[in-house]
Order: C-alpha cells, then sequence, then structure tokens
C-alpha cells in the first residue's frame, strides 16, 4: 500500500488561513494608509497654505563681506574651515548664519552655527522666545491666538517626534485652531522650519504603519518590513497552490496528460513466443 503524503490539501489550507490572518491585519493597514496617501493633498499635509512667502530683504543698506563676521568668531575661537553660508531674514532685518568648523579642547573637529547682523558683522545670540513668537506670528497666514510655546531639545525629542531631524534647540509654538497647527523655529536661524498639523500628525502616524518602523517611522529597509513582506508572498503564493489543487478544471487537463505519459513511459508488452515451425522437407 502506497505511503500517504506528507504534505496534504488539508495542511496547506490551515498554514494558508493562518498566514491570512496573521498577514490580513498588516494588509488592511497598508491599505487604509495608501487610500489616505492618494486621496489628500502632499502640500496640505506639508502645510504650506499656513506660511505666507517669504518677505525679500530690501538692499537699501549695504552688507558686510562674511569675512568680517569670521574676524568676529575668530577672536572667540579658532575657525578651521567654513561649512555654510546663509543670508536670512529674520523680522525684517538681514542677519548672516555662518556654519564653521573649529577644534575643541581635545582636539577633535567641532561643527558649529553663528549669526550675526548682516548689515554691521557683529555676532548676535539665537533667537529667544519672545522672538520666536513673533517670526512664528509674521510667518502665519491665518490670523489664530497662540495656545503654547515650548523649547524643543536634545532631551525631549524622540526618534519620532514630529520635529525629527532638524536643527536643535527650537521653538514650537502651537496656535488655537481646530488643526492645531504647530510651528518650529531653530533657534540658529530664526525662520519657521516646519508646520505641523492634525492632517500632517495623521499623515505620520499611517505612514508609521505603512513602514513598520514604529521607533522611528522613516526606516523603510527594516527587519519587519522585510519579513512580513516575504510572509506575503508565501501566503499569496499558497493561496495560488491551494487553487489550482482543488480546482476540478486543473484537474481535468492534468490527469488525463499524466495518464498518458505513464502509459508511454511502461516497455511495451512481448507478444507470446509460438513453437517452431518444422524445418522445410526437400
Amino acid at each position: 500500500m502506497p505511503a500517504k503524503p506528507r504534505f496534504s490539501v488539508h495542511r496547506l489550507r490551515q498554514l494558508h488561513r493562518y498566514l491570512g490572518l496573521f498577514i490580513g491585519i498588516q494588509f488592511v493597514l497598508w491599505t487604509v494608509g495608501g487610500l489616505y496617501f492618494s486621496w489628500t493633498d502632499i502640500d496640505a499635509i506639508h502645510g504650506d497654505h499656513w506660511l505666507k512667502p517669504n518677505a525679500p530683504l530690501t538692499a537699501e543698506h549695504p552688507l558686510v563681506a562674511p569675512s568680517v563676521v569670521v574676524d568676529h568668531i575668530r577672536a572667540t575661537e579658532p575657525v578651521d574651515s567654513l561649512a555654510g553660508l546663509e543670508l536670512l531674514n529674520v523680522l525684517g532685518a538681514p542677519v548672516y548664519r555662518l556654519q564653521y568648523v573649529t577644534h575643541g579642547a581635545d582636539g577633535k573637529s567641532v561643527r558649529k552655527s553663528q549669526l550675526a547682523w548682516a548689515r554691521t558683522g557683529e555676532l548676535r545670540g539665537p533667537v529667544g522666545r519672545e522672538e520666536a513668537v513673533k517670526v512664528a506670528q509674521a510667518g502665519m497666514a491665518h490670523e489664530a491666538p497662540v495656545r503654547s510655546v515650548e523649547q524643543v531639545t536634545t532631551e525631549n525629542v524622540g526618534k519620532h517626534h514630529e520635529y525629527r531631524e532638524q536643527p536643535l534647540p527650537a521653538w514650537a509654538i502651537t496656535f488655537e485652531h481646530p488643526s492645531s497647527p504647530t510651528l518650529y523655529v531653530p533657534a540658529e536661524k530664526g525662520q519657521v522650519l516646519r508646520v505641523r498639523t492634525q492632517e500632517w500628525r495623521a499623515f505620520d502616524f499611517l505612514w508609521m504603519l505603512h513602514t513598520m518602523d514604529y521607533e522611528g517611522r522613516d526606516d523603510f529597509n527594516n527587519l519587519l518590513l522585510r519579513a512580513v513582506s516575504v510572509l506575503g508572498l508565501l501566503t499569496i503564493f499558497s493561496g495560488f497552490l491551494l487553487f489550482l489543487l482543488t480546482s476540478r478544471a486543473f484537474w481535468s487537463l492534468v490527469r488525463p496528460r499524466a495518464e498518458r505519459s505513464r502509459r508511454e513511459a511502461l516497455p511495451a508488452a512481448r507478444e507470446p513466443v509460438g513453437e517452431a515451425s518444422p524445418p522445410a522437407v526437400p
């Protein structure tokens, strides 16, 4: 009696069922997130409509050369090299933001940022609380009262914070509105760098479910996402295989061909050998 096959349709059906239950939840989350992403305006998610266009600086007064700013910095510490230079509009005043590399007490290179008045070259400190509120109010395109002001530092910002991977410290100014807009003003720039609203927070939450990066929310190459993707393919392929194994139309085509191939593979039946004929008499 032939041995019973170890792998059966019943076991395949069970495997497909449990894989579908586990993967199906993530498939639903992916679908819901994809629907939200495709039905929303990305510019509205970014909050561009909350901000006024950047006002140009007037050219009434001449600006000093950036080398004047470098000389002021060298009066307090060495400047090994320059890493960047920006001309910013801080409440209508031109301000240089100079990024430079110096060496610390241990001899290691340190990158720093310094603000300076562009018309005189004198150094100025980072943007404070009151000035940040004025910057946010001047940059808002809609009238709304300020609800709260919070300083964001390395101590209170996490990997999944809505103001992540941006210059710190920064001021978070939240306005009274159903969308709860929060404008972020870095202390070393003095301009609104990010706008976060309830619509963006919903987008970010669904993006986290989409990427399955529950810590930083931006890693699209994490191991969990890769594992679930492979299991998803196994679920799909097991469903295809289960459909074929339980399809009458499929077996109606396969079985006749298999029987014909088996018959053709068998050796030809030997014909019975008859009695030898007597030799002819001369």
